[in-house]
């Protein structure tokens, strides 16, 4: 069984290998087989002919004379243009869809206060069972959790003060979930800027050759060729540039909706704990005894 999956996999990668040549050599074909060259050749003159006089203004050659190089398939020059500069972004763009995925999965409503957890907590404040709400929060790692075993725990010293508690943690998780998404604002803010060092370095070798060649003719295609480049990695950098503003205001504003939600329901939450703990000593305390 071994060695037939180690022959699937081969096949399996000779396969994608062939697939890749393919699409890399079939423009090259295309072009080979429909090049002017492959038509019938025009019949040689007579010999007898007399030569005919050179003239200064002389008609160019016929199209289905002239030679043309293989085309060059696409693939092939977006990665001969993009590098070396092509595969820094190509990196960054890596960074970027994983730091995406991640945070989309980190920054929901449910993890940080999960709804089982939240009505379990309720159930067991309708119980008066203080001791297993807090023994509860404090095993768990959510925002509401770290928020309430925060609020527990200043309760003896007020309500307000607990609640003062609360808010000054609460602003620190928030603080560092926005550390987490700020990664995305530098991508947004460094995707041009590299795109600007290759738009700089394709017209410095435009630039370069016309300069160079003024003398002599300028061959527009190799001009072309430089600014093709630049412009090629401009797109680049702006387009991770795009994707990395939008989804930074994206979960800029997620952060804000969530910690705004649990801090307001931890809130509530302490409030009813408090006045459920009043309630809880008075009926405890003994009653006082009427005098003889």
């Amino acid at each position: 069984m071994q060695i037939e999956h180690k022959t699937l996999g081969r096949r399996a990668w000779i396969a994608l290998g062939l697939i890749v040549w393919s699409g890399l050599m079939l423009p090259q074909w295309s072009a080979a087989q429909n090049a002017p060259g492959k038509a019938k050749a025009a019949p040689a003159p007579a010999a007898a002919a007399p030569a005919a006089e050179p003239k200064d203004d002389a008609a160019p050659l016929p199209a289905a004379t002239q030679k043309h190089a293989p085309q060059e398939s696409f693939l092939h020059w977006v990665i001969r243009c993009s590098y070396p500069i092509g595969i820094v972004i190509l990196l960054l763009s890596i960074y970027f869809v994983s730091t995406v995925g991640r945070l989309f999965w980190e920054m929901r409503i449910e993890v940080a206060a999960p709804p089982q957890l939240v009505l379990q907590c309720e159930h067991l404040l309708e119980q008066r069972d203080f001791k297993a709400i807090y023994g509860l929060t404090k095993d768990d790692d959510s925002f509401f959790s770290r928020l309430l075993t925060t609020g527990i725990s200043e309760l003896p010293n007020g309500l307000a003060e607990a609640r003062d508690a609360m808010e000054r943690l609460g602003d620190g998780i928030t603080a560092e979930m926005e550390k987490k998404i700020s990664m995305l604002a530098v991508l947004g803010t460094l995707g041009p800027m590299i795109g600007l060092l290759g738009t700089l370095q394709g017209m410095i070798g435009s630039f370069g050759i016309i300069a160079r060649t003024a003398g002599s003719g300028i061959d527009a295609s190799e001009v072309a060729g430089k600014l093709s480049e630049a412009l090629l990695l401009t797109f680049e950098g702006v387009a991770l540039s795009v994707p990395a503003i939008y989804f930074y205001a994206l979960f800029r504003n997620r952060v804000v909706y969530i910690a705004s939600s649990v801090m307001l329901t931890t809130d509530q939450f302490l409030r009813h704990f408090s006045h459920a703990g009043r309630a809880k000593a008075s009926t405890v305390a003994p009653t006082p005894k009427a005098p003889a």
